[in-house]
């Protein structure tokens, strides 16, 4: 623990989730959770039913979010810092994208400010191309720009992906050197980790739906691989 103590357990559950990427621009935290959020699309989606709402980020999660609020939001706009999505995205992403009308693509573009009244109205986007403001009415904004998970303190034995996430179950078998760390006969349980008795749930398990039901299904979950494992151990 952070005072060095040290604490002695049979089974242990990784539940620590993960730190979205924020952007620092004036007024942004004045309006999260008032029409601005981080990955929460789905969740926030039928809010925005014919309103104008801009997604921030060119990778998949963006793209995903982009093509389900183009089922409700009268315009979609997604903000990127580069010229188009092709080096960030995924091939059949981008075909759904082009080939919906309500969806725009701006490239060389970033939030410079948000504004409004108890909730957001309005942003400032600067395009880096022509060194331009402009000033655009906005209900909603999504930003996507990436997510650390907080595992930077869990030891080598703990098999991680390249993103810092936790691999558990079956994925485990992809890593070369995953039958040098586990030991035992049985395969690990569903969202065990390659330590037996460890567990993760949540958005720190790769492979997680960063959903706030689906984290808790899996740690109701995780509680029953834990009796499981108590059993056999």
């Amino acid at each position: 623990l952070a005072d060095g103590s040290s604490v002695h357990s049979k089974a242990v559950i990784i539940t620590t989730g993960v730190n979205y990427r924020k952007l620092d621009s004036p007024g942004i935290s004045d309006f999260t959770g008032a029409g601005i959020y981080y990955g929460a699309a789905m969740t926030e989606a039928h809010a925005f039913k014919g309103k104008q709402v801009y997604v921030v980020g060119g990778g998949n999660s963006a793209g995903q979010a982009a093509m389900y609020l183009s089922q409700f939001a009268k315009k979609v706009h997604i903000l990127i810092r580069r010229n188009s999505l092709v080096h960030t995205m995924s091939s059949y992403l981008i075909n759904q994208i082009n080939g919906t009308p309500t969806i725009t693509v701006q490239g060389f573009t970033e939030v410079k400010e948000a504004r409004g009244n108890a909730k957001l109205q309005q942003l400032v986007l600067h395009n880096s191309q022509t060194d331009t403001l402009s000033d655009v009415a906005a209900d909603g904004l999504f930003i996507f720009i990436g997510a650390r998970p907080f595992t930077h303190w869990l030891h080598a034995n703990v098999l991680k992906n390249e993103r810092g996430f936790v691999e558990t179950g079956q994925e485990l078998a992809r890593y070369p050197n995953y039958r040098k760390i586990w030991k035992l006969e049985r395969q690990p349980f569903l969202l065990e980790t390659c330590s037996p008795g460890i567990f993760a749930a949540g958005d720190v398990r790769a492979g997680a739906m960063n959903r706030v039901a689906s984290a808790v299904g899996e740690g109701a979950m995780s509680i029953k691989y834990v009796h499981e494992y108590l059993a056999v151990s």
